[in-house]
């Protein structure tokens, strides 16, 4: 059974962030090294970002795939470990996926993978998840 893979506003926001502070502090080229790395062929783009693609208003980053992830993702979605810190509190409709350093946190919801957040895997991750994933 294969799966939609989809990413959230926020995940979308995720990529841009992560291209241009590395556009930004390191080279363009690099930064395009590790779009490329990050982007592949298209999944499915939230309405937001497909609106704001079809009026022009979006850079580079609009187009973020995942493809490495992303495919494996749509084949075996089961195979995500649960991210540690959701455990702890008892929380496993979330799961996890690496493309070094980067964490990709997602959730299945019927033939859907929904990608909520896409971080750098060294960042304090407890408190990162607790505000995106349960709003506190």
């Amino acid at each position: 059974m294969s799966y939609k893979v989809l990413l959230t506003r926020s995940a979308e926001r995720d990529l841009e962030e992560i291209y241009d502070y590395i556009a930004e502090n390191d080279t363009q080229g690099n930064a395009d090294h590790v779009l490329d790395k990050l982007t592949g062929k298209p999944v499915s783009l939230s309405p937001t970002l497909s609106r704001k693609r079809a009026r022009g208003q979006t850079n580079r980053c609009a187009n973020f795939t995942l493809p490495e992830v992303a495919e494996t993702l749509a084949a075996f979605p089961e195979r995500g470990s649960y991210p540690k810190e959701l455990l702890l509190l008892g929380i496993r409709e979330y799961r996890q996926a690496h493309f070094k350093p980067y964490r990709i946190t997602y959730r299945m919801i019927g033939k859907q993978v929904l990608i909520y957040m896409v971080a750098d895997g060294r960042r304090d991750m407890q408190t990162l998840l607790s505000r995106r994933m349960l709003g506190v």
